[in-house]
Formats: structure tokens, sequence, C-alpha cells
């Protein structure tokens, strides 16, 4: 395929995924240039094209809260100047971090688009702000004419639009799912897996969070599910990930005496698909005020491998709304545990609705392969 001459584009996330490096890989696939400007590069997968030129600035830092605003701004600041200076002639595709990073676009010249999949200031709710509160106001009023003015506007679900659309008219939003890590099912039987071996779990049947333990996830439910289903020797429930949360989630088990509750950091790149292997039920989670259009990246992990999923989540998220269409999981409220108790308990005795609900998921899982990312070059290249 002929590159498209003097085409030049820029793809800015400070914290770089395998999302980000197949934005840049498809981009590279199409223009003449392709940088990209990151704090931090995380191969999962698939490497970045050796022609991408990559600029550094810093790394974004998860904890405590202050370095962390603290990261953003530096990162914002030197997105700034480095737009201003050494990729002036460059249209920019913003992605991700730092959150208020897509505002730029009001005092920079560029031709200027974005990925939302996180919808600020909404997802300040989480914290008590109000609507009113001045940050929230002034946040919404800059999105109003940012989102105006980006040149491409792109989301990831229906119900993340009907977020965004609160900002600007529905026409301009362009919706196009994401991706999984993974393209295949390269799922590793309990018997030949090494992270089922260390941890002894050959018998058991794994229900697992693994994932960021931050002020979004309500981790506590995996935890209440633990003490539901405690006197079953059967189930256990691993909790994988770090996040400011971990110490009290931990103290909550050890009140409890859960023993079927256990915690691991996260795992390697290389043990990763064995303790996602290892998963007979995963968890997803999201805090029931922002959660309508989020969906998170291992929803679609968990539908690569064929592991059925079991959402916690509002009745209008979309979560719920993929439980109902692809019958690969099901959705539950945070006031619906005692239903998501019986839900994990019929699952577990039940290996003819487990394998079911595992087919229909690596069935559902072509629709998040990786070609969605030249989807969203292709939508970016046509009129809209």
């Amino acid at each position: 395929m002929e590159k498209i001459k003097d085409r030049k584009i820029v793809v800015v996330n400070q914290a770089t995924n395998y999302l980000t490096v197949g934005f840049c890989n498809a981009f590279a696939a199409q223009f003449d240039k392709v940088a990209l400007v990151t704090g931090s590069v995380h191969v999962q997968g698939e490497g970045l094209d050796a022609g991408i030129e990559v600029t550094y600035i810093n790394k974004w830092v998860e904890r405590p809260a202050s370095k962390k605003m603290l990261s953003y701004l530096k990162a914002c600041f030197r997105i700034y100047w480095l737009l201003l200076t050494k990729y002036r002639g460059y249209e920019v595709f913003f992605v991700s971090i730092p959150p208020m990073g897509y505002l730029l676009n009001l005092i920079l010249p560029h031709r200027f688009s974005m990925v939302i999949w996180d919808v600020y200031p909404d997802i300040f709710k989480i914290t008590g702000m109000k609507e009113t509160h001045p940050l929230y106001r002034t946040w919404a009023w800059l999105n109003r004419k940012s989102f105006k003015k980006a040149f491409r506007l792109f989301t990831i679900s229906e119900k993340m639009a009907d977020l965004v659309e609160a900002y600007v008219d529905r026409k301009k939003i362009i919706i196009q799912p994401i991706w999984s890590i993974f393209q295949q099912n390269e799922r590793v039987s309990k018997t030949e897996n090494p992270f089922v071996a260390e941890h002894q779990l050959q018998d058991k049947f794994i229900v697992q969070y693994s994932g960021n333990i931050g002020l979004t996830h309500k981790v506590e439910v995996v935890v209440e599910l633990a003490e539901l289903l405690k006197d079953n020797n059967q189930i256990v429930f691993q909790i994988i990930g770090r996040g400011p949360r971990v110490p009290a989630l931990q103290k909550m088990v050890e009140e409890k005496q859960l023993p079927n509750c256990f915690f691991l950091p996260f795992q390697t790149d290389e043990m990763f698909p064995y303790s996602l292997s290892a998963t007979d039920l995963g968890i997803v989670i999201l805090d029931e005020l922002t959660s309508k259009g989020s969906v998170p990246s291992k929803s679609y992990n968990l539908m690569s491998y064929g592991i059925p999923s079991l959402y916690i989540a509002g009745e209008d998220s979309e979560l719920n709304v993929y439980a109902s269409q692809f019958q690969a999981a099901a959705c539950y409220t945070e006031r619906q545990l005692q239903q998501a108790k019986d839900f994990i308990l019929d699952l577990s005795n039940n290996p003819q609705q487990w394998q079911t609900m595992s087919d229909n998921a690596i069935k559902t899982s072509k629709l998040f392969r990786r070609d969605n990312a030249d989807k969203f070059v292709a939508a970016y290249l046509n009129s809209h």
C-alpha cells in the first residue's frame, strides 16, 4: 500500500500500552511520517514499528495523588512545547493521559483528534463532586469548546457516546471498539499451567480480578463475594494487581478471616497468559457512577481466552449491554451481590453452562481484534 505523502501525525499518550502501539502502527501503514510522544512504552505482543520516531517525556506516576497530578501537569507542558516546536506541522492523535491533555487543542493550531474512553469531568462524581462544583463546570465548558474544535472525536461504545454527547453534537462522535491484547484463544490447560501449579489450584474454581485497584474500582465487592462463599472449599477468589486501596482490602480479608481470598501482585508479561488461563470466571468492576460507557480492556482479554465473566456495573452500562447481547457474561449491580454469588455457585457446578458461555466469549472476541486499530485510521481518513 502506498503511503500518503507529506502527511505527518504524532500520537500522544503519557503511558503507551498495546492499544497506543496499535494506533501508531496502523497510522504508520498509511502516513508518510508517524511519531509518538510518551513517557513509557509497554510492549505486550505487538511491537512498535521501527520507523516510528519516539520522543520521551516524563513517566506517568500512579501514586501518591500529589505526584500523579504533578506528573500530569509536567507532561502537559512538555507535550505543549513539543507540539509547538518539534511537531509543529504534524496532525495530533491524543490517547488517554494526561486526562486533561486533549484540552491543549484549544491553544494549539494543529489538526487535533482524540480517543475518549474516560469522560472527564464526569469521572469526578466518584469523589462526590457535584456538577455545580467550579472545577466540574469549568472542565465541562472547556470540553464543549475542545470537542467542537476536534478534527475527529472517537469513543469506544454507544453508552460512552451518550456521555460525550453532553458536550458535542452526536453526529461528530465516531464509535469504534478497541481490541484485546490476545488475538486468539491461547488458553493453557490447568494441568500444564505453571501458575496453577505454583499456587496449588489444580482442583479449584478460580474467580479472578486482575487489574488496577484504584478509586474507580470497587474491588471490595470481590471480598464481599468471597465472604458469601467462604464455606465453599472449591471456589477461590484471587485479587491480582496494585493500587492505593490494596492495604485496606487486605485488612478486610484479614478481619473477616477469609481463607478463600488471596492477593497477588501484577504478574510479569511472561506469566500473564498463564494467570489469565487459570481463570474460570473473570470479574470486571466499574463504579456505577461512571460505568455507563466504560469497557475495561480486561473484558476483551477474557473473551479472547474463552473465559466467562462476571460484570459488577450499573444497569445502564455498556457492560450490561454486552452481557445481554453476547451471553458470555452476567452483569449485576453492587446491590445484587447475592444474585452474583448464586451465579458463581451455579457456574462452578454446571460445566455445560460454563462451556456455553466460554464458546460465546470466543465467538464475541472476533469483534474485538487488532484490525480495529486499522478501522480507527480508516475512519480518521474518511469524511465523517
